[in-house]
Protein backbone atom coordinates (compact mmCIF):
# COMPACT_ATOMS: atom_id res chain seq x y z
CA UNK A 1 0.00 0.00 0.00
CA UNK A 2 1.28 3.32 -0.79
CA UNK A 3 1.70 5.75 1.72
CA UNK A 4 0.62 9.33 2.19
CA UNK A 5 2.41 12.58 4.08
CA UNK A 6 0.25 15.30 4.35
CA UNK A 7 1.83 18.13 3.09
CA UNK A 8 1.51 21.39 5.00
CA UNK A 9 1.73 24.79 3.26
CA UNK A 10 5.19 26.65 4.39
CA UNK A 11 4.87 30.16 6.07
CA UNK A 12 7.12 32.47 4.09
CA UNK A 13 5.85 35.87 5.97
CA UNK A 14 7.82 38.06 6.84
CA UNK A 15 7.01 40.82 9.81
CA UNK A 16 7.84 44.49 9.08
CA UNK A 17 7.73 47.45 10.70
CA UNK A 18 5.72 50.65 8.84
CA UNK A 19 6.70 54.15 9.41
CA UNK A 20 5.50 57.26 7.45
CA UNK A 21 6.69 60.37 5.57
CA UNK A 22 3.74 62.25 6.99
CA UNK A 23 3.52 61.00 10.30
CA UNK A 24 6.63 60.85 12.47
CA UNK A 25 4.91 59.13 15.17
CA UNK A 26 2.88 56.42 13.20
CA UNK A 27 4.65 53.39 13.55
CA UNK A 28 2.98 49.57 13.11
CA UNK A 29 3.98 45.85 12.69
CA UNK A 30 2.15 44.05 10.25
CA UNK A 31 3.08 39.82 8.64
CA UNK A 32 2.84 39.78 5.17
CA UNK A 33 3.27 36.73 3.09
CA UNK A 34 6.09 37.38 0.53
CA UNK A 35 4.25 36.59 -2.31
CA UNK A 36 1.61 39.46 -1.56
CA UNK A 37 2.05 41.97 -4.82
CA UNK A 38 3.79 45.32 -4.53
CA UNK A 39 -0.37 46.23 -5.24
CA UNK A 40 -1.89 44.35 -2.64
CA UNK A 41 0.54 45.37 -0.15
CA UNK A 42 -0.26 49.56 -0.91
CA UNK A 43 -3.98 48.35 -0.73
CA UNK A 44 -3.60 47.12 2.56
CA UNK A 45 -1.60 50.32 3.77
CA UNK A 46 -3.71 51.82 2.37
CA UNK A 47 -6.19 51.24 5.26
CA UNK A 48 -3.94 51.87 7.79
CA UNK A 49 -2.78 54.75 6.73
CA UNK A 50 -4.81 56.61 4.74
CA UNK A 51 -2.72 57.44 1.96
CA UNK A 52 -4.29 56.78 -1.37
CA UNK A 53 -2.68 53.91 -3.38
CA UNK A 54 -2.72 55.88 -5.81
CA UNK A 55 -0.01 58.47 -4.13
CA UNK A 56 1.84 55.92 -2.17
CA UNK A 57 5.41 54.92 -3.10
CA UNK A 58 6.88 52.43 -1.14
CA UNK A 59 10.57 52.07 0.11
CA UNK A 60 11.99 48.82 1.41
CA UNK A 61 14.53 49.71 4.43
CA UNK A 62 16.49 47.58 6.87
CA UNK A 63 16.51 47.35 10.52
CA UNK A 64 19.24 50.43 10.35
CA UNK A 65 17.00 52.23 8.49
CA UNK A 66 19.26 52.16 5.33
CA UNK A 67 17.24 52.10 2.10
CA UNK A 68 17.10 48.25 -0.09
CA UNK A 69 15.52 49.17 -2.83
CA UNK A 70 11.93 50.98 -4.09
CA UNK A 71 9.30 48.49 -4.59
CA UNK A 72 8.04 50.15 -8.00
CA UNK A 73 6.96 47.05 -9.76
CA UNK A 74 3.36 46.81 -8.73
CA UNK A 75 2.57 43.24 -10.22
CA UNK A 76 5.97 42.02 -8.70
CA UNK A 77 5.75 39.74 -5.37
CA UNK A 78 7.15 41.39 -2.12
CA UNK A 79 9.89 38.11 -2.61
CA UNK A 80 11.31 39.41 -5.16
CA UNK A 81 12.92 42.88 -3.29
CA UNK A 82 14.23 40.25 -0.38
CA UNK A 83 12.28 41.18 2.93
CA UNK A 84 13.52 39.87 6.24
CA UNK A 85 11.71 39.93 9.53
CA UNK A 86 12.60 42.95 11.52
CA UNK A 87 12.53 45.12 7.89
CA UNK A 88 10.59 48.32 7.28
CA UNK A 89 7.85 49.11 5.03
CA UNK A 90 8.76 53.29 4.46
CA UNK A 91 5.43 54.75 2.79
CA UNK A 92 5.97 58.10 0.96
CA UNK A 93 2.96 60.29 0.82
CA UNK A 94 3.14 62.03 -2.74
CA UNK A 95 -0.23 63.63 -2.89
CA UNK A 96 0.58 67.39 -1.51
CA UNK A 97 -2.91 67.85 -0.77
CA UNK A 98 -3.45 64.57 1.29
CA UNK A 99 -5.36 64.04 4.54
CA UNK A 100 -1.72 63.43 6.07
CA UNK A 101 0.07 66.52 5.14
CA UNK A 102 0.33 69.45 7.08
CA UNK A 103 1.17 67.71 10.39
CA UNK A 104 -2.33 68.42 11.94
CA UNK A 105 -3.61 64.81 12.52
CA UNK A 106 -0.65 64.58 15.17
CA UNK A 107 -0.40 68.17 16.36
CA UNK A 108 -3.60 68.90 18.10
CA UNK A 109 -2.56 72.72 18.36
CA UNK A 110 -2.66 73.26 14.55
CA UNK A 111 -6.71 72.38 14.87
CA UNK A 112 -9.45 75.05 15.55
CA UNK A 113 -11.25 74.41 18.56
CA UNK A 114 -14.32 76.00 19.99
CA UNK A 115 -14.14 77.66 23.08
CA UNK A 116 -17.14 78.21 25.76
CA UNK A 117 -17.09 80.99 28.22
CA UNK A 118 -16.86 80.36 31.62
CA UNK A 119 -20.01 82.77 32.18
CA UNK A 120 -22.24 80.23 29.52
CA UNK A 121 -19.97 76.84 31.10
CA UNK A 122 -21.42 77.17 34.30
CA UNK A 123 -24.60 77.51 33.11
CA UNK A 124 -24.82 73.60 31.89
CA UNK A 125 -26.69 71.62 33.78
CA UNK A 126 -23.70 69.43 34.24
CA UNK A 127 -20.33 69.86 33.45
CA UNK A 128 -17.08 68.25 34.44
CA UNK A 129 -16.50 71.16 37.08
CA UNK A 130 -19.28 70.30 38.63
CA UNK A 131 -17.96 66.79 38.41
CA UNK A 132 -14.89 67.50 39.74
CA UNK A 133 -15.91 69.55 42.96
CA UNK A 134 -18.70 66.82 43.25
CA UNK A 135 -15.94 63.90 43.37
CA UNK A 136 -13.75 66.06 45.52
CA UNK A 137 -13.76 64.12 48.47
CA UNK A 138 -12.80 60.94 46.73
CA UNK A 139 -10.00 62.17 45.21
CA UNK A 140 -6.46 60.32 45.86
CA UNK A 141 -5.35 60.74 49.25
CA UNK A 142 -1.49 60.36 50.21
CA UNK A 143 -2.27 56.33 50.66
CA UNK A 144 -3.04 56.33 47.14
CA UNK A 145 0.03 58.03 45.99
CA UNK A 146 2.17 55.96 48.06
CA UNK A 147 0.57 52.52 46.40
CA UNK A 148 1.08 54.22 42.84
CA UNK A 149 4.33 55.10 43.56
CA UNK A 150 5.03 51.23 44.67
CA UNK A 151 3.34 50.19 41.94
CA UNK A 152 5.87 51.64 39.26
CA UNK A 153 8.87 50.94 41.69
CA UNK A 154 7.82 47.36 41.09
CA UNK A 155 7.44 48.24 36.97
CA UNK A 156 10.63 49.75 36.97
CA UNK A 157 12.35 46.98 38.63
CA UNK A 158 11.85 44.74 35.67
CA UNK A 159 13.48 47.40 33.31
CA UNK A 160 16.95 47.57 33.47
CA UNK A 161 19.18 50.21 31.36
CA UNK A 162 20.10 48.28 27.71
CA UNK A 163 16.57 46.38 27.41
CA UNK A 164 15.08 47.18 23.83
CA UNK A 165 11.48 48.23 24.66
CA UNK A 166 7.93 49.59 22.92
CA UNK A 167 6.42 52.67 24.33
CA UNK A 168 3.07 53.53 23.65
CA UNK A 169 0.89 54.96 22.50
CA UNK A 170 1.99 54.34 19.05
CA UNK A 171 4.36 51.30 19.36
CA UNK A 172 7.78 53.45 18.99
CA UNK A 173 10.81 51.04 19.58
CA UNK A 174 13.87 52.16 21.17
CA UNK A 175 16.26 51.45 23.99
CA UNK A 176 16.32 51.95 27.60
CA UNK A 177 18.97 54.79 28.85
CA UNK A 178 17.40 55.45 32.11
CA UNK A 179 15.39 53.80 34.69
CA UNK A 180 14.52 56.00 38.35
CA UNK A 181 13.28 58.78 40.01
CA UNK A 182 13.05 62.41 38.39
CA UNK A 183 11.58 64.88 40.65
CA UNK A 184 12.27 68.03 38.36
CA UNK A 185 10.09 66.08 36.17
CA UNK A 186 7.14 65.39 38.91
CA UNK A 187 6.93 62.50 41.17
CA UNK A 188 7.77 59.10 40.95
CA UNK A 189 9.29 56.80 38.77
CA UNK A 190 10.42 57.39 35.16
CA UNK A 191 12.11 55.28 32.04
CA UNK A 192 14.13 57.13 29.63
CA UNK A 193 14.50 56.01 26.22
CA UNK A 194 16.53 56.59 23.19
CA UNK A 195 14.56 55.47 20.09
CA UNK A 196 15.55 54.10 17.00
CA UNK A 197 13.87 56.64 15.27
CA UNK A 198 13.94 60.43 15.33
CA UNK A 199 10.02 60.40 17.30
CA UNK A 200 11.54 61.92 20.63
CA UNK A 201 11.54 65.53 21.71
CA UNK A 202 15.30 65.68 23.60
CA UNK A 203 18.47 64.47 23.36
CA UNK A 204 18.32 63.15 26.87
CA UNK A 205 18.24 66.06 28.68
CA UNK A 206 15.37 67.86 30.18
CA UNK A 207 14.82 70.67 32.37
CA UNK A 208 18.28 71.14 32.47
CA UNK A 209 19.00 68.04 33.77
CA UNK A 210 21.51 65.20 32.26
CA UNK A 211 19.31 61.85 32.06
CA UNK A 212 21.16 60.19 29.42
CA UNK A 213 22.72 60.86 26.00
CA UNK A 214 21.50 60.07 22.39
CA UNK A 215 21.30 61.82 18.96
CA UNK A 216 18.46 65.22 19.53
CA UNK A 217 14.95 64.35 18.60
CA UNK A 218 15.67 60.66 19.74
CA UNK A 219 15.19 61.07 23.59
CA UNK A 220 12.15 60.47 25.38
CA UNK A 221 11.00 60.09 29.03
CA UNK A 222 7.94 58.31 29.98
CA UNK A 223 5.92 57.18 33.00
CA UNK A 224 6.94 53.18 33.39
CA UNK A 225 3.72 51.57 32.70
CA UNK A 226 3.75 52.99 28.79
CA UNK A 227 7.20 50.70 28.89
CA UNK A 228 7.30 47.19 27.82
Amino acid sequence: MASSKLQLPVDDSVLLLVTHSNLSTFAADIRVSQQTTVEALKDKLWRKTGTAVASMRLQLRDDTGAKIADLDDDAAPLAAYGPYNGYRIHVLDLDPSSLTSGGWLEDTSLVDKYKMSDEAYDKLHTNFRKFKEKMAPKNSTSEDKEQSEKHMEELCSKIKVGDRCEVEPGAKRGTVKFVGRAEALGRGFWVGVQYDEPLGKHDGMVKGIRFFECPQGHGAIVRPEKVK
